[in-house]
């Protein structure tokens, strides 16, 4: 699969208008916010002093908190399913940005495979880059998870690792990317403007997640735009999440230092 081709000039400016309220009612709202966030950080005890969970308790009454955490993991696909509407809207298919549902079981395989790499790829040196991060104090202190460890708890930290995983690589990759190239935009840019889209909304986390996170914007934009294929990210995406929700999770009664 090749990059879409760029649209008569005349479509060009609904398309605009059409990516940006996406991102306005998506990830780009998010970016804002987190970036709101950091300047209160700065007001306050800074970046350094602060904690961030990530998946905190939503209500004392465990059936309320299932149902929220739940709406919330709906919510993200709900974010996906927007830009898929509209991309399939414009004649362009699941299979046309690499997310078909139907594959060849050789390809199912070879695409667990490429997440898999890009997961370790990723998810080693951020370990490094977060632990570097908090000792220069440019980095929130994270706390991937919160509660008692209960089964339905588990289940919830799983759908919203999905959640995560499918919105952000389909509409911050998938779609936008997808879209600049028709709106002219050059491979430099659309991976540009992604990496910086993913960096703004980590930037809750301070300013070293919001770096870490521009540089996994470039590896998963690079990838994609040379893969054509969504996903290996999504998948890679995924691991990354459910191993620090559930891992910690799991870990953190019986690791003190975690908190």
């Amino acid at each position: 699969m090749s990059a879409p081709e760029p649209v008569p000039t005349a479509e060009r400016r609904p398309l605009r208008a059409e990516v940006a309220i996406v991102l306005l009612v998506t990830f780009a709202w998010s970016g804002l916010y987190s970036a709101v966030r950091l300047i209160g950080y700065q007001l306050g005890p800074g970046v350094r002093g602060t904690t961030v969970t990530l998946n905190p308790v939503r209500s004392p009454h465990a059936v309320i908190d299932f149902l929220l955490q739940v709406l919330g993991a709906v919510q993200l696909f709900g974010w996906a399913a927007l830009a898929l509407y509209l991309l399939c809207r414009s004649g362009i298919r699941f299979a046309d940005i690499g997310f078909a549902l139907r594959r060849p079981r050789r390809e199912l395989l070879r695409d667990i495979g490429l997440g898999t790499g890009l997961a370790a790829l990723i998810g080693i040196p951020g370990l490094a880059l977060y632990a570097a991060g908090r000792a220069l104090g440019v980095t929130a202190s994270v706390v991937p998870a919160s509660g008692d460890v209960q089964w339905w708890r588990i289940l919830t930290y799983v759908l919203l690792a999905a959640g995560n995983a499918v919105a952000e690589e389909v509409v911050v990759v998938g779609y936008l990317m997808t879209r600049l190239r028709q709106l002219g935009v050059g491979r430099a840019g659309s991976i540009a403007a992604s990496s910086v889209l993913r960096g703004s909304y980590h930037l809750y986390q301070g300013f070293g997640a919001g770096l870490g996170n521009l540089v996994m914007g470039v590896v998963f934009g690079a990838a994609y735009d040379r893969w054509r294929k969504l996903w290996p990210l999504v998948i890679a995406h995924f691991l990354l999440d459910v191993v620090a929700f559930v891992g910690y999770a799991l870990l953190r009664p019986h690791l003190g230092f975690l908190g």
